[in-house]
C-alpha cells in the first residue's frame, strides 16, 4: 500500500464520488476506511453495521452516505452527501461466462425482464444480464435489505444497454425516486450506482494500492 493516501477532493451535495481500487486480502476495505474517515471529517466514529450488514456511520455523521462492492481483484467505493440518512449504493461484477444466467433471471428476476433478455442475441444476453443485476444491487443496497428483499420487487425495463427503473416494490419504491447510472471502470467490468433524490454528477478516482 502507498505511505499516504491521495487527497479527497471536497465533496458538494450534487454529486457521487466514485473510488476504486485493488481488492487483495481486504486491502480495499482498509483503504475506504481511510477515505471514509477523511470524508467524514474530525470525530469521525468507526464505521457500523445496519441490520443486513451495510457498513454505515451513526448519527450525526449519517448525512455521509457510502457503500462498497468487489468482484475479483476490483474494489469499489460509493460516497455522497445529502440529509440525515442519506444513503447510496454500488456494485461491480467481473465480466465472465456466466451459463446459467437466464436460469438466474427466471429465478429471481420480474417475468418482463427475463422477456427482454430470452430476446436479446446471444452475443448480448451476458451484458443485458449485467447490467440489470448490477442496477438492481446497487439500488437495495442503497435501500439496505440486500438481496434477501427480493431482487424481483426493483424491476427495470432495457432498451439499447440501458436499464430504466420501472417498478419498485414496497418501501424501496417508487421507482421515479431513485436514480441509477452505470460506471465505465474499464474492460472487463460492469458497474452501477444508486441513490434516491435529484441527479448528481459521478466522479471517479483511483486510489492506488
Amino acid at each position: 500500500m502507498s505511505d499516504a493516501p491521495p487527497p479527497v477532493p471536497a465533496l458538494g451535495h450534487d454529486e457521487i464520488h466514485i473510488w476504486r481500487t485493488r481488492w487483495s486480502g481486504g486491502a480495499g476495505e482498509v483503504a475506504f476506511a481511510s477515505l471514509l474517515a477523511t470524508y467524514a471529517g474530525a470525530g469521525s466514529p468507526p464505521i457500523e453495521r445496519g441490520e443486513h450488514g451495510k457498513p454505515r456511520f451513526p448519527p450525526p455523521f449519517d448525512t455521509l452516505g457510502f457503500n462498497w462492492s468487489h468482484s475479483g481483484d476490483v474494489a469499489v467505493l460509493a460516497v455522497g452527501r445529502g440529509p440525515a440518512g442519506f444513503e447510496v449504493g454500488v456494485d461491480v461484477e467481473t465480466v465472465r461466462p456466466r451459463a446459467r444466467a437466464l436460469e438466474l433471471s427466471k429465478r429471481f428476476f420480474a417475468p418482463d425482464e427475463t422477456a427482454v433478455l430470452e430476446a436479446l442475441p446471444d452475443v448480448d444476453r451476458l451484458a443485458g444480464f449485467l447490467s440489470l443485476w448490477t442496477a438492481k444491487e446497487a439500488v437495495l443496497k442503497a435501500h439496505g435489505g440486500g438481496l434477501s428483499y427480493g431482487l424481483h420487487r426493483v424491476s427495470f425495463s432495457f432498451s439499447a444497454g440501458v436499464a430504466t427503473p420501472a417498478h419498485f416494490d414496497g418501501d424501496v419504491g417508487p421507482a421515479s425516486g431513485w436514480r441509477i447510472q452505470p460506471l465505465t471502470l474499464g474492460e472487463g467490468l460492469v458497474s452501477a450506482v444508486a441513490w434516491r433524490g435529484h441527479e448528481r454528477r459521478v466522479r471517479v478516482f483511483t486510489f492506488p494500492l
